[in-house]
């Protein structure tokens, strides 16, 4: 990142779909099944922060002249637009799921807020521990490297052990829709404060709704009615530096109820 390297912005579903190296044809499907999409995006999501957070914990990288590594962060949460006038307002909003102090850049917690949502349908056991272990990894993060080690391997550890259980689970139709309900519902839209997370969202919603296409419990004609929402909800996160988290919250709560029409 600091070498100028894009961000790294990724979803495993979505980015093996227009990177396939097959076809899920007929002969496909009948020797091997249909690709679960939505469990593949489960994984995904685990996976990422799982390795994000081992990257973490390396002295090699995390500390080579800095703490933490700007690869870390939550760029776009600095970058922002700064207007020279008089009537200008500070465009940040309050975090609900990141106890840090104002002014304090975030660790990138993309993955964390798609987990959130997705454990509050697959796995509500353990939805409460996981949130609390992720804020307590974002306050550790203001009190040095050595807290925020130790609650990256705790976070960590909660990640492996999802990425195992939802590649075990069943996620079908039902499930598919309370995922994207939950992504753009009360617990999680306020965490939507920064680009990379607004992004990772609504890439979600389209390959939630793709998975549903895809494993035929969704008709193709009433998802291309649909898309219209969706765009909208890309396009409020088309161009960084112009990105309005309220804007964007409404415009995914705006897609997610449409989509809700499906069931």
């Amino acid at each position: 990142m600091a070498a100028g390297h894009p961000r790294i912005s990724f979803e495993m579903d979505l980015f093996s779909t227009l990177q396939q190296h097959h076809d899920e044809d007929v002969d496909y499907i009948r020797r091997k099944g249909r690709t679960n999409s939505v469990q593949f995006w489960a994984v995904g999501q685990a996976m990422a922060l799982e390795r994000s957070l081992n990257l973490f914990t390396k002295p090699a990288i995390a500390t080579e002249g800095i703490f933490p590594e700007f690869y870390f962060y939550d760029c776009h949460s600095c970058h922002r637009r700064i207007y020279d006038s008089a009537s200008a307002r500070p465009t940040s909003v309050d975090n609900p799921g990141r106890p840090i102090p104002e002014g304090m850049p975030p660790y990138n917690d993309e993955n964390m807020i798609m987990l959130s949502a997705a454990i509050k349908v697959a796995a509500p056991d353990i939805a409460a521990d996981f949130d609390s272990r992720s804020k307590a990894f974002h306050a550790a993060m203001a009190q040095g490297r050595g807290p925020a080690v130790e609650e990256a391997a705790r976070l960590r550890q909660y990640a492996s052990q999802l990425a195992d259980r939802f590649s075990r689970a069943s996620f079908g139709r039902e499930q598919t829709f309370r995922i994207m309900e939950s992504i753009a519902g009360q617990a999680i839209s306020p965490r939507f404060t920064d680009y990379e997370g607004s992004v990772q969202a609504v890439m979600a919603i389209d390959t939630l709704l793709n998975g549903l296409v895809n494993s035929g419990q969704v008709s193709e004609s009433a998802a291309s009615s649909l898309r219209g929402q969706i765009n909208v909800a890309y396009a409020a996160v088309a161009e960084p530096n112009s990105y309005e988290p309220l804007k964007f919250r409404r415009a995914l709560g705006s897609a997610v109820r449409t989509i809700r029409s499906l069931r």
